[in-house]
């Protein structure tokens, strides 16, 4: 039977304490010193003067000092963790500890299997050295220590002459004998008291029935009102509802600003009524529209008011409520992505771009619905400059350099880091079982890599290739390959095919630099939508891929773009499907290409027998067969066997093992 003794000194529940403790502040420090190390440096990115000081500003608010402590929630529970382990730490340290086993052998200084003889020789040298009567006492040595040391032999003597004790030492390492198991729990002894039970069981009832309890439901009724998305049920039902398959951009801003109706912000940080009176005169219309359409919810009108003063770049004059217009900037992207879903799942078109084109218009801080120059993207003009009829923003850094503009030095560093999506290379690869088939498309079906077809409800791959390249530069031409090289590249494209991810994985450890988005709160990375669509019936065939990380042109690089796929199964319908690919900016206004596709959809009994599966071709029964039989009882179609030559074959050869057999009984006869 075990003894069971608790921790008198609770050195034990202090390490366990710290054990505990250990195992969620480490995870928690390295993911915030790696979070801390990997934005610092200001150099990867835009390289003109407002992006500069813009991330300047944004690194500087998120980097805490020594001297400028930056105080979240999770550095004060980070703080107090360490401070709590700590002084468990030195508690442990510091609390003295009688554990040590008590061994005669030790204290007389010798090894087991000593002689009797021998053991009370050496107690009467020692009796004669550490005495008391021997020993004078010292600075370092009392005449209580004294004493107690010349005890300790003295019993060590007595225990080791006599032999019942000493066999027991000697056996299982204890004068006693064998001895019951013991077990310490890990809790202090004055847990356990009579007079403290009240509070422990006060404790308990605290925790066990009042605290977890009301986390578990909080945590589960919150999470009930909530979409997978992470928003609330009430805003995706005014997603779900607000939204047409005709709906236009601004007829997507008016039910994303009534969005905020149900979202958590927030609280009320100051007046808006100048800010609102100051969109009223350069919004017009518009802002007119919004206001009825979030009607008078409190809440969504002062979303839409600072959502509208960032669309309008209007100083706010006050930090807090630049706070308050960062935390609800920070929180579009969750919501788009939200609403996105909505429009796609209804296999919209119309409204899915305008979700995704509502991304660039608040990044780069433009009123979406109006007629924008795409000029404001650059830095020195604003929300409100002309475009005089010109679209590339290429061609307007040109003419601002060639009219000695002294905007055109900060425009040629911006226009650098508005990259444009390149389309290398894109088509349709499927899979029928095993059978791998290609379509190579430029604008129309050009060609048929072997004799291969897509069948319907087969398994499709739109494999596109992409880099992005600076606007106003010429394409980098590919390379001109040898069939040795195409089919390298083949067994690549089907390699790539075989993996789960949606994106080829980098060489290099190169997730892009930041876009050039001097009026975005936060640091942003470019990336872009792909949409497989039928423009002509306004709907999506597939749900959009989001890209990231797309590599900027290279020519030095062996392979100068990046593979991305997007599946999804063929039509059930024999055909020719005429189709179009969107690639949607969701930082740039305007960065936004469409190439028409193709996609033809052959029966299965095109293909060559050799190719057929035996899913394809469902063979009749043979004749002599049970199902043949039955089949041929229902007047269905039956093999034949041919089997007359087998026949003949076998009367032969069962004549001749007649005869042979004949021969041989005569012989034995």
């Amino acid at each position: 039977m075990a003894n069971y003794h608790y921790d008198e000194a609770g050195n034990m529940a202090a390490y366990f304490l710290i054990s505990i403790l250990a195992i969620v502040l480490v995870p928690l420090t390295l993911s915030s010193v790696v979070r801390i190390s990997t934005s610092k440096s200001s150099d990867q990115g835009c390289q003109c003067t407002p992006c500069i000081d813009h991330r300047r500003r944004v690194l500087a608010s998120n980097k805490a000092s020594v001297l400028n402590p930056k105080f979240t929630t999770r550095t004060v529970m980070l703080l107090v963790g360490w401070s709590v382990v700590a002084l468990l730490v030195y508690r442990a340290r510091t609390t003295e500890t009688d554990s040590k086993v008590y061994d005669p052998y030790e204290i007389l200084g010798i090894s087991a299997g000593v002689t009797e003889k021998e053991i009370k020789s050496l107690f009467k040298k020692m009796a004669k050295i550490y005495h008391p009567d021997k020993v004078k006492a010292t600075v370092n040595e009392t005449v209580d220590q004294i004493a107690s040391r010349f005890v300790d032999i003295t019993k060590a003597y007595k225990a080791l002459t006599d032999e019942t004790i000493r066999n027991n030492y000697e056996t299982y390492g204890h004068p006693d004998g064998r001895q019951e198991v013991s077990m310490g729990i890990a809790l202090p002894s004055w847990i356990i008291e009579g007079k403290n039970n009240i509070w422990v069981l006060g404790f308990y009832a605290v925790v066990f029935g009042g605290l977890l309890p009301g986390m578990v439901g909080r945590w589960w009724f919150g999470s009930r009102g909530k979409t997978k998305d992470g928003i609330e049920a009430e805003t995706a039902e005014g997603f779900w509802k607000g939204i047409e398959e005709a709906s236009g951009i601004s007829d997507i801003v008016k039910v994303f600003g009534g969005a905020f109706k149900y979202e958590t912000q927030t609280k009320k940080a100051g007046d808006l009524s100048k800010i609102e009176e100051e969109i009223a005169k350069r919004a017009g219309d518009a802002w007119k529209d919004m206001t009825k359409a979030v009607g008078s919810n409190e809440k969504a009108q002062r979303a839409s008011t600072l959502l509208y003063a960032h669309f309008l770049r209007l100083e706010l004059g006050s930090k807090v409520l630049e706070r308050e217009q960062t935390s609800l900037l920070l929180q579009t992207p969750m919501l788009l992505n939200a609403f996105l879903n909505v429009a796609s799942a209804r296999s919209w078109l119309a409204p899915t771009l305008g979700i995704m084109r509502l991304h660039a218009y608040i990044v780069q801080a433009l009123v979406p619905g109006k007629v924008n120059s795409l000029q404001a993207q650059l830095p020195g003009f604003d929300g409100t400059s002309s475009n005089s009829g010109k679209q590339d923003l290429a061609t307007i850094v040109r003419d601002l350099g060639e009219s000695g503009d002294d905007r055109a030095v900060e425009a040629s560093k911006a226009l650098e880091n508005l990259g444009t999506l390149e389309v290398v290379d894109f088509g349709f690869k499927g899979t029928y079982d095993t059978v791998l088939v290609m379509y190579v498309f430029e604008m129309t079906i050009s060609k048929v890599i072997g004799e291969r077809v897509v069948t319907p409800s087969s398994i499709v791959y739109l494999l596109v290739k992409l880099r992005v390249k600076t606007p106003g530069t010429s394409s980098t031409p590919s390379p001109v390959q040898d069939a040795k090289s195409v089919k390298r590249n083949d067994e690549i494209d089907e390699k790539f095919l075989n993996t789960r991810g949606d994106a080829e994985a980098l060489e290099e450890n190169d997730t892009g630099e930041y876009a050039h988005a001097p009026y975005w709160p936060g640091l942003r990375k470019p990336g872009w939508w792909l949409v497989l669509a039928d423009d002509k019936s306004n709907r999506i065939v597939v749900p959009p891929l989001k890209i990231h990380d797309v590599p900027r042109s290279d020519p030095s690089k062996a392979q100068n773009y990046r593979r991305y796929k997007l599946q999804f199964q063929a039509p059930p319908n024999v055909g020719l499907f005429t189709w179009k690919v969107y690639f949607v900016s969701d930082t740039v206004v305007g960065e936004e290409t469409c190439r028409p596709i193709s996609l033809k959809i052959d029966d299965v009994s095109t293909l060559a027998a050799e190719e057929q599966t035996p899913e394809d071709e469902i063979s009749d029964p043979e004749e002599d067969s049970l199902a043949g039989q039955m089949a041929a009882m229902r007047g269905g179609q039956v093999k034949k066997v041919a089997a007359v030559e087998e026949s003949d074959d076998d009367d032969e050869s069962s004549t001749d093992d007649d005869a042979d057999g004949g021969a041989d009984s005569s012989d034995s006869d």
